[in-house]
């Protein structure tokens, strides 16, 4: 009995036709495309950087900046989202969080995802540069920085976050040893400005405005939209 020779399965974007054939065609172009899973904390900055005209396409996924509150579940958080895209065919991912207070656990969970991230301790360092932190903080080790999102979110993530409205006796325990804010701007809103103020007012802390757009973070999605930076980590 001769054997039958089965034809190997057609590729879905060739065997489709007409509109078929352009949505499977459309859904392969969209998974080549590079998701960048960022920080809620930096959701503006990185709408505007990778929709700025002139550069590849760049798919964009935050998860919440309250995660900021309980650092410890971050890395988890990310790994979530990461297997979340990857079971939509996503493979070309990069991670848009610093270290930001896990201790390194979240470098763990990349290395064992091979997903790469953003460079840095934490925003502060990424927005003002990391040469340029590492000054600021050892001319006055007692700073407290605020960014864009902190002066528009004080109220709620400083004041509220730490229980300050109901205790504010507890005012002297969270920032008796700190001495200025340091606001590092990102766009030049006198309102946000005023915002920041107001907020070390509150703490009872000196004041200074740093402008500084949006930093290391600029370049570094570049990078991932020209395909000059590896979407994967380096072990």
């Amino acid at each position: 009995m001769n054997a039958v020779r089965r034809s190997p399965d057609p590729d879905p974007a060739s065997a489709a036709t007409g509109p078929a054939r352009g949505r499977v065609a459309a859904r392969k172009r969209r998974t080549a495309v590079p998701l960048v899973i960022g920080c809620g904390a930096l959701a503006r900055e990185l709408v505007a950087l990778t929709r700025s005209a002139g550069l590849p396409e760049v798919d964009l996924t935050c998860l919440p900046a309250t995660l900021h509150n309980r650092p410890e579940r971050i890395p988890e958080a990310v790994r979530a989202r990461i297997h979340k895209a990857r079971a939509a065919g996503r493979d070309q991912l990069f991670v848009a969080y610093a270290d930001c207070g896990t201790g390194g656990m979240l470098d763990r969970v990349l290395e064992e995802e091979g997903v790469a991230r953003l460079e840095g301790a934490h925003c502060y360092e990424i927005y003002a540069g990391r040469a340029a932190f590492a000054a600021m903080s050892d001319a006055e080790p007692g700073t407290f920085y605020l960014t864009d999102f902190l002066a528009r979110n004080f109220e709620r993530l400083v004041i509220r976050g730490l229980g300050l409205d109901r205790h504010p006796e507890l005012l002297p325990l969270y920032f008796g040893n700190y001495t200025r804010v340091v606001y590092l701007a990102q766009t030049d809103d006198p309102a946000l400005t005023t915002l920041a103020r107001r907020g070390a007012r509150r703490l009872g802390l000196g004041f200074e405005r740093r402008f500084t757009g949006a930093g290391e973070l600029g370049p570094a999605i570049a990078a991932v939209r020209t395909g000059t930076r590896s979407t994967r980590a380096v072990a």
